[in-house]
């Protein structure tokens, strides 16, 4: 039996499916799963890029946390499944960077629990 790796790298470019922004892989060669306009994204992995979740709902963000070593973070939400998963703000990429209008809207905002 094989196991699947915790992390698959995917730096691929995607259309956002709630503001339709054709969102461009990161600069840096880093991974960005959200919309760098509204920061929605798609529940389509179990572990990040191997896209073997089955649900497939939307990701709505719901807060920013500050993580020590990785810096700001969005927290999505899954409106289908209520899954949470974390993925970091990309202010510095400098070919799409994330919008800091909404991130700074997102931080106002109390964590949903």
């Amino acid at each position: 039996m094989s196991e699947t790796p915790k992390f698959t790298v995917r730096n691929e470019s995607f259309t956002c499916i709630r503001c339709g922004t054709e969102v461009r892989p990161l600069a840096s060669g880093g991974c960005r799963n959200h919309c760098p306009e509204c920061f929605y994204s798609l529940h389509l992995d179990v572990n990040p890029g191997d896209r073997a979740s089955e649900c497939k709902g939307i990701l709505e963000p719901v807060a920013i946390e500050s993580h020590s070593k990785k810096g700001y973070m969005i927290v999505h939400q899954c409106q289908k499944c209520g899954h949470r998963t974390r993925n970091k703000v990309a202010l510095e990429d400098t070919d799409q960077p994330d919008n800091l209008s909404r991130l700074l809207e997102l931080m106002q905002n109390p964590p949903r629990v």
